[in-house]
């Protein structure tokens, strides 16, 4: 089927856009993909196949790498490209060689002086990626979720996609916890809750009256910050690959404008788009929109 991209120079991409394959050698930001990390028993890897459909489909931009992006009105990529070190072999049955596989590759891009950008899989992902920044804080996490991942534990696993924010709240290097776009019902009980405002959690749900502005204001200028970045949080009219669809979403440009701002104001230090599932997907609708904003991080940050 013929495609705007079709005229543009779009093509099979086995990299994300094109882009150079990384030689663990500078870069301003270094795309990960993982297929998953810690699964619950009842779900598996749910979000397999996730970053090679957001690779896919960032195939239409792969002809314009030296076009304009509205996004970020300037040219797509700036003087130094983004590199994609591709997807990690993680394994459904070894979660704790998962944990580890993903850390040492964020502390490898780390090193490099880059900037991860982890595609994946379910939102275990961000767990091991915040460990990586050990010694390196203090951090500011803002997360964009439907949900506030504030569980202990479910299914007797500590370390899966329901504790993310717990888990970053008991690691040193993290300072501060923005949560923007909660809504509706998920896993969260009352208590959770209790636990994520006593800690000192900052939220915005997707209800409020301007939730961009609330949640930039609540980043302090200079700050080091990580966007966990969850697919549900927008809205399912634009992105229905998703395991727990949920009206009042975020927008695509409310999306764009908080990672825009947090450009502005603070140091993007890492982020991750997680929860995308292919298989839930409405003819490429939410492949496209994750394909579109990565194109703008990176766009981005080949210029910080």
């Amino acid at each position: 089927m013929a495609t705007l991209g079709t005229m543009f120079g779009a093509k099979d991409a086995a990299t994300f856009m094109g882009l150079p394959g990384w030689d663990r050698g500078a870069a301003p930001a270094v795309l990960i993909g993982a297929d998953g990390c810690t699964p619950y028993p009842s779900v598996g890897f749910y979000c397999a196949g996730g970053p090679a459909a957001i690779r896919a489909a960032s195939g239409d931009f792969a002809g314009s790498l030296a076009h304009h992006n509205f996004d970020i009105d300037a040219p797509a990529f700036g003087d130094r490209h983004p590199a994609d070190a591709g997807d990690l072999p993680v394994r459904e049955d070894d979660p704790t060689g998962n944990r580890v596989l993903i850390r040492d590759m964020v502390a490898q891009v780390l090193a490099q002086g880059a900037v991860p950008v982890l595609l994946g899989g379910d939102d275990s992902l961000p767990i091991p990626m915040l460990q990586a920044f050990e010694g390196q804080g203090p951090l500011t996490i803002l997360q964009i979720d439907a949900h506030i991942d504030w569980r202990d534990e479910v299914e007797g696993e500590r370390w899966g996609l329901s504790s993310t924010m717990r888990r970053a709240s008991e690691m040193p290097q993290v300072e501060r916890i923005i949560q923007v776009g909660q809504r509706g019902m998920g896993s969260a009980r009352p208590s959770d809750v209790e636990d994520a405002l006593r800690w000192g959690v900052q939220f915005v749900p997707a209800s409020r009256p301007d939730p961009v502005a609330e949640a930039l204001d609540l980043v302090p200028p200079g700050a080091q910050v990580v966007i966990c970045f969850d697919c549900d949080a927008l809205d399912p009219s634009i992105m229905p690959g998703v395991i727990g669809r949920t009206a009042g979403g975020l927008s695509y440009n409310q999306a764009l404008a908080i990672v825009r701002g947090v450009h502005r104001k603070a140091r993007l230090r890492a982020m991750d788009l997680v929860e995308f599932m292919p298989s839930r997907d409405v003819d490429g609708l939410g492949a496209m929109t994750a394909a579109q904003l990565v194109a703008a991080v990176l766009g981005l940050l080949s210029r910080a």
